[in-house]
């Protein structure tokens, strides 16, 4: 579907098209219609499915010819580094429209405060907000959220997994009850609906691919030694020298500069990035690794939901996450939107029942790659150790009844 049937405002339709976009993905054009119709919303999608324009376009829509200066949409996200991704692309599409936004985190110095309180209290149209850092200026009582006609929390279930759920509330309690609120989320566990239900009216419910790498990603795992993983990235990378943009993840912030340290000295020009830089180094790194002036970027997990780099060709997982939804996560930092990628996983004998955890999750198997004899002795997806992955397809549990089915094998 061309944007142009979504029937959006003509200078949102000129933005769009001088950033480059043609056709609406799956969920925005489910979902941007519901908005334009003032329905709450609670919507699930991979990471990579343009849900942030989804919910941005109609909004902007609604903003044409607002006049009063009020605070006119809150949008709630995790990080700092999805706050400024956000704002980023609201500024782009509101390129020919006269709305303003501002992003509200932590991690800057006097300066970002006062230009953060000054906003706040003029009514800057779209405040995009971390929860603690919202609520640091919301204490200080010079918020008005009286007009404030929409409500976005993005990356639901992140919130939710960093512990954010009292400070949600606590800055729902400041807000109009009467607004449009819209929910987004990859993945829809138990906790985020009961949340939607103490905080929409009535959501219309859109789900796509829920917790699913997109198609595009191909994905290979590695059994290997801890000693071993360094020796197999330096291969890897040896054999992708056309890729241009490589990201690394590690679930351990501290491995990042040893990560980093290695494979410099073997000729790997790398930077790292993790919440022990300061927010002006972070964002340095981050538009250095989006212009390809940096090719290898190694990361920790908060950075899998705060990337917004287009054509990512690899993504590594220096280890397997601690949970099988940051999978997705990490892989969805590749193949975005219709584009293809590779996704390596490098797994120790300790790990691999996290693979099984996560195949589970994603409903498919992650083909097991045998690594190079010449890195020495290798351990084996045979052994019983850690819950090996015997040659097998995957077959999804069945569930309990008199007319249930077999769920279809992917593969």
């Amino acid at each position: 579907m061309n944007f142009s049937e979504l029937k959006l405002h003509e200078k949102l339709l000129e933005a769009i098209s001088y950033i480059g976009f043609e056709t609406a993905t799956p969920i925005q054009e489910q979902v941007i219609p519901l908005i334009l119709q003032n329905k709450d919303v609670i919507a699930c999608a991979q990471t990579g499915t343009g849900k942030t324009a989804a919910f941005v376009l109609p909004i902007l829509d609604k903003l044409v010819g607002k006049k009063e200066h009020s605070i006119d949409t809150l949008i709630i996200v995790p990080t700092r580094e999805l706050a400024i991704q956000i704002d980023q692309q609201i500024q782009g599409f509101s390129y020919f429209i006269p709305a303003g936004s501002i992003a509200v985190y932590g991690g800057g110095d006097g300066k970002d405060w006062e230009a953060q309180k000054s906003a706040l209290k003029k009514g800057t149209d779209i405040i995009v907000a971390t929860p603690g850092k919202l609520l640091s200026h919301l204490n200080m009582g010079y918020i008005d959220f009286k007009n404030l006609k929409h409500l976005v929390l993005d990356e639901a279930d992140k919130m939710l997994d960093m512990g954010f759920v009292d400070d949600i509330h606590a800055i729902i309690s400041h807000l109009p009850k009467v607004r449009q609120t819209l929910m987004f989320s990859a993945t829809m566990p138990l906790s985020i609906r009961t949340l939607a239900k103490k905080v929409l009216h009535n959501p219309s419910e859109i789900s796509l691919s829920i917790s699913k790498p997109a198609e595009g990603a191909d994905q290979k795992a590695y059994l290997v030694f801890e000693e071993q993983k360094i020796d197999l990235i330096i291969k890897i990378l040896k054999e992708r020298k056309q890729y241009d943009s490589v990201l690394i993840f590690t679930s351990v912030k501290n491995k990042i500069t040893d990560i980093v340290r290695s494979l410099n000295r073997q000729g790997f020009p790398s930077h790292g990035i993790s919440s022990n830089l300061e927010q002006d180094k972070r964002e340095e790194v981050v538009n250095s690794f989006r212009s390809k002036k940096i090719r290898i970027l190694v990361a920790t997990d908060v950075m899998s939901r705060g990337i917004d780099v287009k054509e990512i060709n690899m993504v590594i997982n220096y280890d397997v996450p601690h949970d099988a939804d940051d999978y997705v996560h990490r892989v969805g930092r590749t193949a975005r939107i219709n584009a293809k990628g590779e996704a390596i996983t490098l797994v120790t004998p300790r790990e691999k029942y996290k693979i099984k955890k996560i195949e589970q999750l994603i409903e498919s198997v992650i083909p097991k790659i045998e690594a190079p004899a010449d890195l020495g002795k290798l351990p084996s997806w045979e052994e019983k150790d850690g819950g090996a992955v015997k040659k097998k397809k995957f077959q999804p549990k069945k569930k309990t009844g008199n007319n249930d089915k077999q769920s279809a094998v992917k593969e």
